[in-house]
């Protein structure tokens, strides 16, 4: 079974994500920052990490992927930035620092099954 990381400081978001996850078979982790994320995936070693961009603390999600990227135990993870905005600067910085796609928030659930799917090749 798969494991998913769904990182986002808000808990309606991860929940909904979870929802939208739950026809496919995953185990669902989550972490309400990118401190939180990085001690989960390390401890996990999930195949996905979904992670919002903007997050409250010392730590947004182009940091947490860069984290991630550079640690052995966790640069194998794929990495989808889940963001509010997308504009062109940030959807670089968000690739640029290892992400291997980038959704907009508010998304369509079917979208993001499929984008979830096609990036753990299934």
């Amino acid at each position: 079974m798969k494991k998913i990381l769904i990182v986002d400081d808000e808990e309606k978001i991860r929940s909904l994500v979870e929802v939208t996850l739950s026809v496919g078979n995953y185990n669902i982790l989550h972490a309400k920052n990118g401190e939180e994320a990085i001690l989960i995936a390390r401890d996990t070693a999930p195949d996905l990490v979904l992670v919002d961009t903007t997050m409250p603390g010392g730590m947004d999600g182009v940091a947490t992927i860069r984290v991630l990227k550079n640690d052995p135990e966790t640069r194998k993870a794929k990495i989808i930035i889940l963001a509010s905005r997308g504009h062109e600067t940030d959807v670089e910085k968000a690739f640029a620092a290892g992400a291997d796609d980038y959704f907009i928030k508010p998304f369509n659930p079917f979208e993001l099954m499929r984008k979830v799917e096609k990036t753990l090749g299934r």
